[in-house]
């Protein structure tokens, strides 16, 4: 691992990754992560009883938001145009597990965005139990895959 960090200039200051002279490939990424719910709030999600609304589609959705919404909420990420966002939220024992698959062509990875749409579809999972489950926990969010495939 190299010591130097590339997002720091040589007066020690942020600075974004100048990636102008990589050349494009196609760039995926898959995350995953989890919350810990009681079992009481899973077959309330099941039946679809949460008064918010449907739970597993609204993360999904929040999470495919967010994943667009990246360069905006990290600082030195650059902006990309995403050519897939696909967020699955789905009952697992013992709370919901989200999966975030991002691609795009360019010259950075989506490693960031698929992290994000994670972490954001299962804070959406948080906000909509909330009222009904104080025990939640959110854990194990971590990227499982990227991938760069010369174009």
């Amino acid at each position: 691992m190299s010591s130097e960090l590339s997002h720091l200039d040589a007066q020690d200051r942020p600075r974004m990754v100048d990636v102008t002279d990589k050349p494009e490939s196609h760039r995926r990424a898959l995350a995953e992560g989890f919350i810990r719910l009681q079992a009481e709030t899973c077959q309330l999600i099941a039946e679809n009883r949460i008064r918010k609304g449907n739970v597993l589609l609204i993360a999904e959705l929040a999470g495919v938001q967010a994943a667009k919404q990246t360069a905006q909420l990290i600082p030195l990420c650059h902006p990309l145009i995403l050519g897939k966002i696909a967020v699955t939220a789905e009952l697992a024992e013992g709370g919901v597990k989200v999966s975030a698959e991002v691609k795009c062509t360019g010259q950075t990875g989506v490693e960031m965005e698929a992290l994000t749409a994670a972490s954001v579809a299962l804070l959406t999972v948080y906000d909509m139990c909330k009222a009904i489950d104080k025990t939640m926990e959110i854990g194990a969010v971590r990227l499982l895959q990227k991938t760069k495939t010369p174009v």
